[in-house]
């Protein structure tokens, strides 16, 4: 039998890279924690490290190792999380999505479930890394996103794709050319995305640099400040569908060829909620 005590020190120094460390975390003495490698080689019959001056690197057989123990121990703590919610008749849905995701779009996400009373949602916001950190260990159930991940161990569910466009006050789109709102406005654009990219992009092919009056990383935030007046928004129709429909904020006439898409993030579970497939096939 293969001895998982065993495995699980491997992992840790297999992460870590260093002996010392990973004994400082295990709690237990670099020699203990050696000889136990040392017994897992010997079981397995192939060196799992080779040391590279301070540092252990990963043998082909202890990449592969390493790969059957990230799937082992991921799906112990699936296991003992599942089984905590086990009282629940139905546990809470957990979802995660970028702060600069819109507000609107989450909202028409999640509807399906905002009428069923046996079920209640708990909602984080935050940057790609945490919320994919937090997907990795089973804090959340999905993650809402504008792009797929690059790990091979997501999923990314292409929910919708949006164009950008232009939307401001109607005094502020009274321009007869793209150029000419380029060159006289101010914009407000969302923070470190596709959006800021392609716009600031178009404007380079144009041979214009755009006035960024606000670069901010909450959906939300585009949406007042252009309702206030301080600039036009770059963003999809749906951030600001609410002020569209009062006629509060405008849409420019002219086409950027910049498309937002929106992802739902999962990961393979052998407990996935419940709920999940209900909104993605939504």
């Amino acid at each position: 039998m293969l001895n998982y005590h065993h495995l699980r020190y491997f992992r840790e120094v297999a992460h870590e890279g260093n002996l010392t460390r990973a004994a400082e975390r295990l709690n237990v003495s670099q020699s203990a924690l050696s000889t136990q490698i040392k017994q897992l080689e010997e079981r397995l019959g192939h060196a799992l490290f080779e040391r590279i001056g301070r540092r252990l690197e990963l043998t082909e057989e202890g990449r592969i190792a390493l790969d059957h123990a990230d799937r082992i121990f991921e799906t112990g703590d699936e296991l003992i999380a599942t089984l905590k919610r086990s009282g629940q008749a139905i546990p809470p849905l957990r979802v995660g999505a970028l702060s600069t995701l819109s507000r609107n779009f989450q909202m028409q996400f999640l509807r399906p479930l905002l009428a069923r009373e046996e079920i209640d949602l708990v909602l984080r916001s935050g940057n790609s890394e945490r919320l994919l950190d937090a997907l990795r260990d089973l804090s959340l159930d999905v993650v809402l996103a504008t792009e797929p991940p690059t790990g091979a161990e997501f999923i990314a569910h292409r929910l919708a794709e949006q164009p950008v466009a232009l939307h401001g006050r109607a005094e502020k789109l009274a321009h007869t050319t793209l150029e000419a709102l380029l060159e006289a406005e101010g914009f407000i654009v969302p923070t470190e995305s596709v959006i800021r990219a392609g716009f600031v992009g178009l404007a380079e092919t144009l041979g214009i640099t755009p006035r960024i009056v606000a670069d901010v990383d909450d959906m939300a935030m585009v949406r007042l400040f252009a309702r206030e007046g301080a600039g036009v928004a770059v963003a999809p129709s749906v951030v600001v569908a609410d002020e569209l429909r009062a006629g509060r904020l405008a849409t420019a006439p002219f086409a950027l060829n910049i498309v937002e898409s929106f992802y739902a993030i999962t990961m393979r579970r052998r407990y996935p909620h419940p709920f999940l497939n209900t909104l993605l096939a939504a």
